[in-house]
């Protein structure tokens, strides 16, 4: 029984021997080099007299407007010849001397040139460029609807730059595209010709009409 106590303490002896974690060898850690000084670097640097960095100087905005995109800048005689040379080149080359809308009876423009319907009002356009007899023509279409659906229109026979009329072709091309125009013919000669066209138009309910 004794023996076996003493090999009893023996086997824990060892075991406890086992239990403790060998012991590696410690390597020394090298310790970080010291931080370099940064005047002692940059002790032989020479600093420059101007300012390290570019101010760039903007130049205060001019007091007035630039000119935009197509602001060719001519001058009015310039212009006037310009438009004078481009006459004819964005309208039709054929005039047509009568129009009738679509869906319109057989016997309108017959009824037209035949005096039919009596001439309500009518506007002169002599004097005026393409520009002022399209204004005319728009607000005395939009007030004459309520004076009578027969109108006459006076363009003239004036001739441009190029030997063609202008305000004829012009006066044709418009009315033909107005919503309110219904047809068109050339005048007799006793009542202008060539030079003035008589227009049937829409029936409307406006307070005012101007003729001249």
């Amino acid at each position: 029984m004794k023996a076996f106590k003493d090999t009893l303490k023996e086997i824990r002896r060892q075991a406890r021997r086992t239990d403790v974690p060998a012991v590696r060898p410690t390597v020394p850690v090298p310790a970080p080099p010291p931080e370099p000084d940064f005047k002692q670097l940059f002790s032989d640097v020479i600093p420059l007299k101007s300012p390290p960095r570019h101010i760039p100087q903007h130049k205060k905005p001019s007091p007035h407007p630039r000119r935009r995109h197509g602001q060719h800048g001519l001058s009015a005689q310039t212009e006037m010849e310009v438009l004078r040379h481009m006459t004819g080149l964005f309208e039709p080359q054929d005039s047509q001397n009568q129009y009738a809308r679509p869906g319109m009876p057989g016997q309108t423009l017959k009824r037209l040139r035949s005096g039919h319907w009596p001439v309500a009002c009518q506007l002169d356009l002599h004097g005026m460029d393409r520009y002022q007899a399209q204004d005319a023509l728009a607000l005395f279409l939009h007030r004459a609807r309520q004076r009578g659906p027969c109108l006459r229109i006076i363009h003239g026979k004036g001739f441009g730059s190029n030997g063609q009329p202008v305000l004829k072709k012009l006066v044709r091309t418009w009315l033909s595209h107005h919503p309110e125009v219904l047809a068109f013919c050339q005048a007799s000669e006793a009542m202008g010709g060539e030079g003035a066209l008589l227009v049937l138009i829409r029936r409307g309910h406006y307070e005012e009409c101007g003729s001249e």
